[in-house]
């Protein structure tokens, strides 16, 4: 970690750099393929490209850092492939969590745990416990997530809550219902980056991306780097954010 922060001084040039950066990692399936290697090669790779991600956030100055590693949606792929997607997150919390939690790196995960092995859950929480107070980079996992089933659990939470008397349901306004979706507190993003020249959400973080900036790369995710998440922030810089009222400009 220290000698990737040794290696590039772009931060300074920033004239503000996005406090939450969410990426949807997609493309590691054709990138194997497009090279006559099996899909768990490509994965693989991915989760190379995730160490890259999170070093390249350190050092731009992102405060948060969501990476959309599982999503519930592919529960419905082939056996082997899930098998080995579980084992790729197990590796890379026995690997990583050392150096991520002397780096700083403060884990969160959000997602459903229904279906997801009891060993795997054990690491999970252990790994967010070890990191809870550090404060150089939050990396949330989105882990067997899905956006609409968080907005529709966070909902019946609120119908629960009028059922048994403890809200009434004229208090229910779109800011509770934020913050019983997003009951960590983290800040919306501001920028979105998708990968593999996809432009869709894809069922995350729908709630909280009312008003963020996207941008769609061609690259796979396996060949993401800092050189492409700079360039992505670059773009963003350009944009005039306007939040439903009057220009606000994210660079000067």
């Amino acid at each position: 970690m220290a000698d990737v922060l040794a290696t590039h001084s772009w931060q300074s040039d920033l004239v503000e750099a996005p406090t939450h950066v969410a990426i949807i990692m997609d493309g590691n399936g054709r990138w194997a393929n497009e090279r006559n290697l099996p899909r768990a090669i490509g994965h693989r790779m991915g989760v190379e490209a995730v160490r890259r991600a999170v070093k390249a956030s350190i050092e731009l100055g992102i405060e948060y850092l969501t990476l959309y590693s599982f999503s519930t949606e592919n529960w419905t792929r082939p056996q082997g492939e899930i098998s080995d997607l579980m084992g790729l997150m197990k590796r890379f919390i026995r690997r990583d969590l050392a150096d991520l939690h002397q780096s700083g790196v403060r884990i969160l995960v959000i997602g459903e745990r229904t279906g997801v092995d009891s060993e795997l859950i054990t690491m999970i929480d252990d790994a967010v416990r070890v990191t809870a107070a550090n404060t150089k980079l939050t990396l949330v996992i989105a882990f067997n997530y899905g956006s609409r089933s968080e907005i529709a659990n966070a909902a019946q939470r609120l119908a629960d809550k009028v059922a048994t008397g403890q809200i009434c349901s004229s208090k229910i306004t779109a800011e509770l219902l934020g913050q019983e979706i997003n009951p960590l507190n983290i800040p919306d993003p501001d920028l979105l980056i998708r990968t593999s020249g996809e432009e869709r959400l894809s069922n995350f973080l729908l709630w909280q991306c009312a008003y963020t900036e996207f941008v769609f790369l061609e690259e796979y995710w396996p060949d993401f780097d800092i050189n492409l998440l700079r360039s992505a922030i670059t773009r963003f810089q350009r944009r005039e954010r306007r939040f439903g009222g009057l220009r606000h400009k994210t660079s000067a």
